[in-house]
């Protein structure tokens, strides 16, 4: 196996457009990478880069030990599984995976082994004979990962496989490609713009936007920790809430005016934002942290928002409440699907401030995590 090594790599078009921009990744041999972002971000052409299939315009890329920026894409010993699955349509299920050893000059017996081997871990062993046009979109997808599976490459690639596939289907192979990952024990970079499907399958996690890494941790890092606010705000469903706002200090401790109500910050804040006292702030709060407060309910110490429901989205077993503060602000709360709610009702909500986060309103920054956290 091996490890990918991707060092200050930049790619420039005609025209001077920066698609990536000195990107620096290791990703580590046996590891599920996941690069993530938006469309345009930069993932698919960082993709290609490792592939082969796209020139650097500067930088350097390991593959093993190995540079290979001027290295062939067929010689780099890795195998890419594409968005379109890019099958034959006039060939077997069985030629499609055994074409690429049959280039090769693999002997006969051998490709045989290898073609059957991938369809029994793939559970396709009943489809070899059939031709693309026979085959439902999870059918093809796993006949795309097969061809793959049978090179018994260094490094699989893989570039948005499952966005041409409907919803139940993709959760079922996401599920599939795990166990593939935990079976082959091979190092894999994934590329999607679904953060469902980064948080389900990375090892690690490298967020990004604008061709630059914001962020490279664990999926539960990145969903706790977000070095800044588009991480906070991309990784997460329904997205983090962001309120603007004051940081002020009220009776010795630091609290956050949100331009109706105020809400009392952790103690453990006050290092990051006591010099920050009447400055502008954004203060980062997941949905699932915010509850509404029970008629007759003793006042929550951290204080609490009163906020008027414009919105009620059930879910089955949850339920997401579209707020809007008195400071004019709007907001989501995922709460119990059981909680009652109707379209116009005032209620006060609690946020638990401790897992919140306060961000940088210039720079994104956020300044309640610690250094060694917000990797980027």
């Amino acid at each position: 196996m091996a490890d990918v090594v991707i060092e200050r790599v930049t790619k420039v078009y005609p025209g001077n457009v920066q698609a990536v921009k000195d990107v620096s990744l290791h990703i580590r041999d046996l590891e599920l990478m996941v690069l993530v972002g938006p469309s345009g971000c930069g993932k698919s052409t960082m993709l290609r880069m490792v592939a082969g299939l796209e020139e650097i315009t500067e930088g350097k890329i390991s593959i093993g030990g190995r540079v290979v920026n001027d290295v062939p894409p067929k010689d780099r010993d890795i195998a890419m599984v594409f968005q379109n699955y890019a099958l034959y349509p006039h060939m077997t299920v069985y030629n499609n995976m055994a074409f690429g050893l049959k280039l090769r000059h693999y002997p006969k017996a051998e490709i045989d082994q290898r073609v059957r081997d991938a369809a029994r871990i793939l559970s396709i062993e009943e489809l070899l004979e059939r031709k693309p046009k026979a085959l439902s979109g999870g059918q093809r997808q796993r006949v795309a990962v097969g061809r793959a599976i049978v090179r018994k490459p260094k490094v699989f690639l893989f570039d948005e496989p499952l966005s041409n596939l409907d919803a139940k289907l993709r959760v079922e192979m996401r599920a599939e490609l795990n166990k593939l990952h935990h079976r082959l024990q091979t190092t894999m970079i994934y590329v999607t713009h679904d953060q469902v499907e980064a948080m389900t399958l990375g090892n690690r996690i490298a967020v990004m936007k604008d061709g630059t890494l914001r962020q490279v941790a664990p999926p539960l890092e990145i969903y706790d920790r977000p070095a800044n606010q588009f991480v906070a705000g991309f990784i997460g469903t329904p997205p983090m809430n962001v309120l603007k706002g004051t940081v002020v200090a009220q009776n010795g401790a630091l609290c956050f005016d949100e331009g109706g109500s105020l809400l009392r910050l952790p103690e453990r804040f006050t290092p990051a934002l006591e010099r920050r006292v009447g400055q502008k702030a954004v203060l980062g709060v997941r949905p699932e942290i915010v509850r509404p407060c029970a008629p007759g309910q003793p006042a929550a110490p951290q204080g609490t928002l009163r906020v008027t429901i414009n919105v009620v989205e059930p879910l089955g077993d949850e339920m997401l409440l579209y707020l809007s503060t008195g400071g004019k602000q709007d907001l989501i709360a995922k709460v119990d699907s059981h909680q009652k709610a109707a379209v116009g009702q005032e209620i006060e909500i609690a946020v638990d401030v401790a897992r919140s986060h306060v961000f940088d309103p210039d720079t994104g920054a956020n300044l309640t995590v610690t250094p060694a956290t917000a990797k980027a």
